[in-house]
């Protein structure tokens, strides 16, 4: 198929044997690639008894059909396996340039299995396939690493590494790729399972051409879309993602306080995007064939934090290293940025698991002998800093701790401390309050990875963008609650679409439509698929990955939001999630327990592949 490589790289650690599978073309057709054919894989090879950190879990790395063309911000990949953090799907997506190398060098996908008797590391490229030993390189921060294997393979190399986050087998340990520009496959844990499998990189290096069925008209769609999307996200561009901290603050959005807290106006006007244009920002930084450049490259070169030179903070790192713990020092929350990325560990879970100390600390659950002296206080971000080297390294108790979640944590804490344990299946929050939108609300508590702001991108859509192809003719009032269900779920079906063709959700900012993804689709494979055709594989992408969650024991039980988020107001709202959850199984045809039915099986084309489906 065109748009494909039509291969598989098999990699078998505990053998060391390497060889290439032949995709099938239905296959394709049916999950498309990314996070979709990762979720066929998965279900495939594991099941609810695979415990995350075993060799018997496997590692995929996918690109979708979108990867290595000139579509704009196409330049990304998914990483998917079993979660060490939440024990149930769980996927990363993430741009940069590695992606668009594996396509060139001539796979669709990389899939793991088994576990390595020492430290190595993959090393691709046209000349062929090589495990290489990683001794050398373990107990390395990612940083290190690039450099390094670029120095051992080919100057032009793009890396995926883990740091000393993923050695330990921190809980979300996540995987970067890009050396310095520090692009993350940040949540879930799946940096804890490369480490588990002694899987230090992945190195690759491609220079083959992505053939497309149409190019002169793909090339006129990238025409007549590219304008509006760089006219329409300039101030993304300018600002980055962290432009629009003073609006979520607002909006009480923006997270305060390990959720507790009300405004902060004094503080988002410190920590900003607006700020650090002004101050710490060198360049910008641009995903591959990316028109937007939303990432950014920050130099500190005097004071406590001198020598930051990378990566700078998104907006979910100021809202959970910065807003979370109440810390408003730009530059630190950069070093402590960095340190993530070096680390390889993701800075949401980071950010939510120290903030959640901190209040454990400030209500004597936690002691100052449990702290190792440290005082835990909000605000304090020489705390943040050093939990944040005790966690990577699993250093002394509190280390230990917090390196498995905020969840197991607090279980292990016992008494009330699960109160104000925020998550959802395991999963820390995001960025982003669900009492400030009843879709996020609904998303993060049916989200298949757990809490998940861009599972569903609804709060875009409760904001500002349409969707007329799904009904969504103008933006769905934000704490409105009827139709919130088909609401969701719809729009939860076509961010499968993005998650596997490979595709940057930015672009909905710059006005792109479910029409213009099925042209481009279209002229780069040669089928002539419809909007609803894409949606239905996007609405069977996402029954995929809930029928592999109900296989590891989840059901509505465990579609819920914290006490403190169903019960605390911050603002006008509480989201009543029992009634839209009503709506969203409904409209779904999933039953009471939230298990997809027999005849919604049947619909989506299931049974014949898992005939077994239904428990």
């Amino acid at each position: 198929m065109y748009g494909y490589r039509g291969k598989l790289l098999e990699i078998n650690l505990t053998d060391s044997s390497i060889s290439v599978k032949k995709l099938d073309e239905n296959l394709l057709k049916k999950y498309l690639g990314g996070s979709g054919l990762g979720a066929r894989l998965l279900y495939d090879l594991t099941d609810g008894q695979t415990a995350p950190l075993d060799e018997e879990n496997v590692l995929i790395f996918m690109t979708g059909p979108f990867t290595g063309t000139k579509i704009p911000t196409s330049g990304r990949h998914a990483v998917v396996t079993k979660s060490p953090l939440t024990g149930i799907w769980a996927e990363a997506d993430v741009g940069g340039n590695w992606g668009y190398e594996l396509k060139c060098a001539g796979f669709d996908g990389i899939l793991i299995k088994g576990k390595a008797v020492k430290p190595v590391y993959l090393w691709i490229s046209e000349v062929g396939t090589e495990l290489r030993d990683a001794t050398h390189l373990w107990g390395k921060d990612t940083y290190e690493v690039d450099e390094l294997i670029r120095k051992e393979t080919d100057s032009q190399a793009v890396i995926s590494s883990i740091g000393q986050g993923g050695e330990n087998l921190v809980a979300f340990a996540s995987i970067m790729t890009d050396g310095k520009d520090g692009r993350a496959a940040g949540r879930g844990g799946v940096g804890a399972v490369m480490g588990s499998k002694y899987l230090k990189a992945i190195a690759v290096r491609g220079k083959q051409r992505v053939e497309v069925k149409y190019p002169e008209r793909l090339k006129q769609k990238i025409k007549e879309l590219a304008p509006e999307i760089v006219d329409k996200t300039r101030m993304f561009g300018k600002y980055g993602t962290s432009g629009g901290v003073q609006g979520h603050e607002e909006m009480l959005n923006f997270p305060l306080k390990n959720w507790a807290g009300e405004r902060w106006p004094e503080g988002v006007e410190k920590i900003n995007g607006i700020v650090m244009e002004e101050t710490i920002l060198k360049k910008q930084y641009r995903c591959k064939t990316c028109i937007i450049g939303c990432g950014r490259d920050v130099e500190i070169t005097a004071g406590p934090y001198q020598g930051v030179n990378g990566a700078g903070p998104e907006y979910e790192t100021i809202g959970t290293l910065g807003g979370l713990c109440m810390i408003d020092d730009l530059e630190a929350i950069a070093w402590a940025n960095e340190l993530c990325n070096r680390y390889g560990i993701d800075t949401i879970s980071a950010g939510s698991v120290i903030a959640y100390s901190m209040e454990a600390f400030e209500r004597g659950i936690l002691t100052a002998e449990d702290c190792d002296g440290l005082q835990l206080v909000f605000g304090n971000e020489k705390a943040m800093i050093e939990l944040i080297h005790k966690i990577a390294n699993k250093e002394g108790y509190l280390g230990k701790l917090l390196s498995k979640g905020v969840r197991k944590a607090a279980a292990e804490l016992g008494n009330y401390a699960e109160e104000f344990a925020i998550h959802v299946k395991g999963m820390e929050f995001p960025a982003h309050d669900p009492r400030a939108y009843n879709g996020v609300a609904l998303s993060y508590a049916t989200s298949n990875r757990g809490a998940c702001h861009v599972q569903g991108f609804t709060h875009g859509f409760e904001k500002g963008f349409t969707m007329p192809e799904l009904g969504i003719d103008q933006p769905h009032p934000r704490h409105s609650v009827e139709g919130k269900g088909e609401f969701t779920a719809k729009l939860q079906d076509l961010m499968c679409i993005f998650d596997s063709i490979k595709l940057c959700k930015f672009v909905i900012i710059g006005g792109v439509k479910l029409t213009d993804i099925t042209e481009l689709f279209n002229a780069v494979t040669g089928l002539n698929l419809t909007n609803q055709d894409l949606i239905k594989i996007g609405e069977r992408i996402y029954n995929l990955k809930r029928l592999y969650n109900v296989r590891c024991g989840i059901s509505r039980k465990d579609d819920s939001l914290p006490p403190r988020i169903l019960t605390q107001k911050r603002g006008p709202n509480l989201p009543p999630l029992g009634k839209m959850l009503n709506e969203y199984y409904a409209y779904r045809k999933w039953d009471e327990f939230g298990v997809p039915t027999e005849a919604k099986i049947k619909e989506l084309g299931l049974m014949a592949d898992y005939p077994d489906a239904v428990l």
